[in-house]
């Protein structure tokens, strides 16, 4: 089946679900517990209606924006997403060039399958580095600098996973990275005791991840490179406040795709608070649920400078590698470029919060 067999981000799912194997599906669609707010990111957009405007000349659009100093032809990146080699054979780089060929933004994952500096030898568009900051300090220590000597434009420092989320369907399949599949960024889990049956890769990841980060590691961070921190993970405007007073650059409003506390805030409802209190001290980005052009004109509306998409990325590398992420990413960028015409908006400076009303409520949120 060739890349052009899907029409939009739903049909992908089904598409993918055909090919990979189930664990490997279940792993990368699955979230913590019940799911709830898995199901919740998608579901709050649809809460979202749309008071378009008339009588605008949106004749011509303009979709590009500047992130941390990056020209992006549209406000529409990748998100960060660990073993994509399960996915497709080329892994990582199949993304990579996917995100070149759309001139889209990538965010690589410390649990990459792919070598980050082949990774960055792959595309020509803006790639920014997720870092878990590991117990050994000497080996996020050199991972920072490997990404910084590899020209890598951004740090994107994930905060809301000190320990691995519960997720069931992980548990009820016994879950394991398959053969074959290399961890090829994170350093070398060493000798650790022997993994209990139920989750090997939550006990792996305890094993590594430092869970006693505190602000003052932020700072630490910030003085081992010259590349601009964003802090992955924020739902709360206070914590956005104190992110910029840390050294961050940027946050992301994110509550990694509800694989970590289930029953969280969906980030659509989340983002006007952070939004708020970041001002113009941080850029504001934007994950969870994005599957549709009009999705994004909201989160922009909401605050947001751009928005990161995740499993579609994986469902298209399963489907049709690379040609289907290009696909993706300019199936978003079409429909947003739609949407901003029929709301009357020429340009993203135009999409402004008095294009939505929410649920149970006649104006927009102040």
């Amino acid at each position: 089946m060739g890349a052009d067999l899907f029409i939009n981000l739903h049909d992908l799912e089904g598409l993918a679900r055909e090919r990979l194997p189930a664990g490997v599906f279940d792993y990368y669609a699955g979230g913590a517990h019940d799911e709830i707010t898995v199901r919740e990111n998608r579901a709050a957009y649809d809460r979202i209606a749309l008071r378009p405007r008339i009588f605008v000349d949106v004749s011509t659009r303009d979709l590009s924006t500047t992130l941390l100093g990056s020209v992006l032809r549209a406000p529409i990146g990748i998100a960060p997403m660990a073993f994509q080699g399960m996915a497709h054979p080329d892994g990582e780089l199949a993304t990579a060039r996917g995100a070149s060929a759309s001139r889209t933004l990538m965010t690589l994952s410390t649990f990459a399958s792919s070598p980050l500096e082949a990774v960055r030898s792959a595309t020509g568009s803006p790639l920014w580095f997720q870092l878990y900051v590991f117990k050994d300090r000497g080996a996020t220590r050199a991972l920072v600098a490997r990404a910084e000597n590899a020209g890598y434009a951004a740090l994107v420092v994930t905060a809301d996973a000190p320990v691995l989320g519960q997720r069931e369907r992980d548990i009820r399949g016994r879950f394991q990275i398959p053969a074959g599949v290399p961890n090829a960024v994170a350093p070398p889990a060493g000798s650790i005791p022997e993994a209990p049956v139920d989750s090997p890769l939550a006990h792996h990841f305890a094993h590594q991840v430092d869970p006693s980060l505190r602000w003052r590691d932020l700072e630490w961070l910030a003085g081992l490179t010259r590349l601009p921190l964003v802090v992955k993970g924020v739902l709360r405007g206070d914590d956005a406040h104190r992110a910029a007073e840390h050294g961050a650059a940027g946050v992301i409003v994110s509550n990694h795709g509800g694989r970590q506390l289930d029953t969280a805030v969906a980030t659509a409802d989340a983002l006007a608070d952070v939004t708020q209190e970041a001002g113009d001290r941080l850029e504001v980005i934007v994950d969870g649920g994005i599957r549709r052009g009009t999705d994004i004109l909201k989160a922009i509306a909401l605050g947001a400078r751009a928005v990161l998409v995740g499993r579609p990325i994986l469902w298209a590398l399963a489907h049709g590698g690379e040609t289907a992420v290009a696909r993706v990413l300019d199936l978003l960028r079409a429909e947003l470029d739609l949407a901003m015409a029929l709301c009357g908006c020429a340009s993203l400076g135009e999409i402004t919060p008095d294009l939505l009303v929410f649920s149970n409520r006649s104006t927009p949120r102040p």
